[in-house]
């Protein structure tokens, strides 16, 4: 199965990067690309999340609290159905680190390849 049902929705793949002091990387890429921060979210800790636009190209940055896996690179999957391409990841070999949920504006699971990389699979909700 794949996902091919004729509509215009259009798939993306995003890096999002893991890494030791989060507000600090999103100062330098402003100060570096002059780099827009299109989306901030901190939780109590001090933690962020961040999307990032440099020209038309985005990527997220994060703080990474797991010490194993800062400074890595997680992938978003963006397509129409998640719950789909998620379950045929899963049966490619994949193994699930979170089940397809809604979060935060989307529908979206995350699973780690057999690589060792992980992806959110997802689509944000319509507006």
């Amino acid at each position: 199965m794949t996902e091919t049902d004729g509509s215009t929705f259009v798939s993306t793949i995003t890096p999002w990067l893991s890494v030791r002091n989060g507000k600090r990387a999103v100062e330098f890429y402003k100060s570096a690309f002059q780099a827009k921060e299109v989306y901030h979210m901190e939780d109590p800790s001090g933690a962020i999340v961040s999307r990032i636009v440099v020209g038309g190209a985005e990527f997220w940055v994060s703080d990474d609290i797991g010490a194993e896996n800062c400074n890595s690179v997680r992938m978003i999957l963006t397509v129409q159905s998640p719950d789909l391409v998620f379950q045929q990841a899963l049966t490619a070999g994949a193994s699930e680190v979170y089940p397809v949920q809604d979060a935060h504006g989307w529908r979206v699971g995350r699973l780690a390849d057999p690589f060792g990389f992980h992806w959110e699979i997802g689509c944000p909700y319509e507006e």
